[in-house]
């Protein structure tokens, strides 16, 4: 009851996060309809001021881009588009947005948008005519307003850089409790100059002059370098936003002709002088000829890189969501590592979430290297993260592609039940992971996911020690045994079966339950199926898988399997002793532990039923009677 309320309440947060997605597809749908259009009747004008595409617009031409595309047999270019927008259903227009009617093809839009194009552009020969004498009035205005976007601009690169500064600082506070405090990478110290002190330019506050030279002190109270401050960050033109973000080390420039501080490491990067006086705005403008990166998110991580492990974390988990759509589809599994590493060490859940699920969908269907590259990598997450965060953080990423529409995704999730099962919490397994299996089991139409359904029930059931989920596990090999692919029945063989047969006889119900209830289940067969030869083939088979099941639990509950192996060695077993295994699940030496233990077992059970025979020997006497 308890596992059904956790399922229950998982898929209810899951329909309550589809709600606010439908929520937002109709809002957005409802702003587009209030947005008026566009009065201006140029078309140049129009591209210049055109607004960033809104997620409903963007789904929409990416729908009529395909369409054109299928249509005008661009079929490779068809499914390259397709990959590269996984998340959207191009078969479907009403994935697009609700209650949207479908526009005319990409093709009439272009034919419509000309016509209206070349009907303004008489309009405005015909208007040009009748305006000529407002002309001069006109121009005055377009300089004026132009000065004031200037003035405007300015102000707004000041204050972007000003938030991208603090924005930086409060992430470098976010990491500092685990990440060590190091050097700026901005200053490049090297090991013969560690006790150089720089002059770096920052914002004036009002606490000093406007180009006071300041001494700053570290928190151990050594002396950390002079910094200037300068007044005026607004006279900072636009083709500097390094300079602005990440301020270089440069000397000390009063305009009054002081002396200019001089850097004394031998690796100095700073501009080094002796006795010169510079103003500080021709320093500035020499420093500027290469600090000429561009004012964009690139440029800003470029210009001021991370001093530490943590603040590298964050910078990865910055960029990644730009490099993967670049990324080929065949070359994608190369960013496993770096998406894995910063999903383990970022201090930010939500990233974190963000991360993983970027790693689920990383590729659109990923062939089998391609699946065990990422479960390689899942196991390597569950053990560096630890029980409570494979169930909080993987888990989700699991049950989300539970029913996805390809069967490589779905094929995916199966497999990282089982590799994540050794590595989840104990309740977690016996219910979750068991719910979501069943359900996979039952529900899948795939021959190949339901195959890896059975092999992860397989390392399931042995990872599982709760004895209440015993009948569950049962129902589930019956449900295997009746499956009509020859795939599934065969992974039954040769793991779920071993693995559930050596749990029964951990629990003392190999021989009264599991073995006893297959023998009346064929006794059965005829009247619950009719002569159906593959049901019977298929429970004859899963009885024979236990006979090595038997032979090493009559071997370990016998009465010398507790004795003191002797030191002298005893004869090897014979490789025809036992027929070859179809798995090493049922290999009689895997299932004892070893050979040279198999060996000593098999010794004294022959002196046993030797000396001794069946007497107090009760798993030994159980087959005798019922077999």
């Amino acid at each position: 009851m308890e596992e059904r309320v956790a399922v229950l309440e998982f898929e209810l947060r899951k329909a309550q996060d589809t709600i606010q997605a439908l929520r937002a597809n109709l809002t957005s749908q409802t702003t587009d309809l209030e947005i008026p259009p566009m009065e201006s009747k140029n078309y140049k004008q129009e591209a210049k001021t055109q607004d960033p595409i809104r997620p409903l617009e963007k789904r929409a031409l990416n729908f009529l881009v395909n369409e054109y595309l299928l249509q005008n047999k661009y079929k490779l270019a068809s499914i390259t588009f397709s990959d590269e927008n996984d998340e959207q259903d191009f078969e479907d227009w009403d994935d697009v947005g609700l209650n949207l009617p479908k526009p005319p093809a990409l093709l009439q839009l272009y034919r419509d948008q000309a016509s209206r194009h070349a009907m303004a552009c008489r309009e405005t020969s015909d208007a040009a005519t009748s305006t000529e004498g407002d002309s001069t009035a006109i121009i005055s205005l377009t300089a004026e307003f132009q000065q004031r976007i200037a003035t405007l601009n300015v102000e707004n690169l000041t204050m972007t850089a000003r938030i991208k500064q603090l924005e930086k600082e409060i992430e470098v506070l976010h990491v500092s409790s685990f990440s060590p405090k190091t050097q700026s990478p901005c200053r490049a110290p090297s090991d013969t100059d560690r006790e150089h002190k720089d002059v770096i330019l920052q914002p004036d506050n009002g606490t000093v002059g406007e180009h006071e030279v300041v001494q700053s002190t570290g928190e151990d109270g050594g002396d950390r370098g002079f910094r200037v401050r300068l007044a005026d960050l607004r006279t900072w033109s636009s083709t500097e936003p390094a300079l602005r973000e990440c301020a270089p080390i440069i000397p000390n420039a009063e305009p009054d002709g002081k002396k200019i501080v001089e850097g004394q490491g031998s690796n100095d990067t700073s501009f080094k002088q002796t006795c010169r006086s510079l103003p500080s705005t021709f320093l500035r403008a020499l420093l500027s000829v290469y600090q000429t990166a561009p004012d964009t998110r690139l440029g800003s991580e470029v210009s001021c890189l991370p001093d530490s492990d943590g603040g590298a974390v964050l910078m990865l988990s910055r960029c990644l969501p730009h490099i993967v759509p670049n990324v080929l589809l065949a070359k994608r599994e190369e960013l496993i590592p770096l998406i894995l590493c910063t999903a383990c060490l970022h201090p930010n859940p939500k990233e974190r979430d963000h991360l993983l699920h970027s790693l689920f969908n990383l590729i659109k269907r990923p062939d089998n290297q391609q699946r065990q590259m990422i479960l390689t990598g899942c196991v390597a997450f569950a053990r560096h993260a630890g029980p409570t965060r494979v169930d909080a953080e993987l888990l989700p990423q699991c049950w989300e592609q539970i029913s996805h529409k390809y069967p490589e995704r779905r094929l995916l999730v199966a497999e990282a039940c089982g590799a994540l099962a050794p590595y989840l919490p104990p309740e977690m397994r016996s219910s979750l992971v068991l719910s979501m299996l069943q359900q996979m089991l039952m529900e899948d139409k795939s021959d190949t996911v339901r195959e890896a359904v059975i092999k992860s029930l397989g390392v399931l059931m042995g990872c599982v020690d709760d004895p209440n989920k015993y009948s569950q596990g049962f129902e589930l090999l019956t449900i295997a045994l009746c499956d009509p692919s020859a795939k599934v029945i065969a992974a039954t063989h040769q793991v779920f079966l071993p693995a559930f047969a050596y749990w029964a006889a951990e629990l003392g119900r190999l021989q009264s339950h599991l073995v006893h209830t297959l023998i009346s289940r064929i006794e059965t067969l005829e009247a619950e199926y009719g002569l159906d030869e593959t049901q019977l083939h298929a429970h004859l088979s899963a009885l024979q898988s236990l006979i090595t099941a038997l032979y090493s639990h009559v071997l370990l509950n016998s009465p010398f399997a507790l004795d003191v192996q002797p030191s002298s060695p005893v004869p090897a077993v014979e490789v025809t002793r036992f027929p070859r295994p179809v798995s090493a699940l049922q290999d009689v030496a895997v299932l004892v532990g070893g050979r040279e233990k198999l060996a000593w077992l098999l010794h004294a059970f022959e002196v046993q039923l030797h000396h001794e025979g069946t007497g107090g020997w009760p798993s030994l006497l159980w087959i005798v009677n019922q077999l």
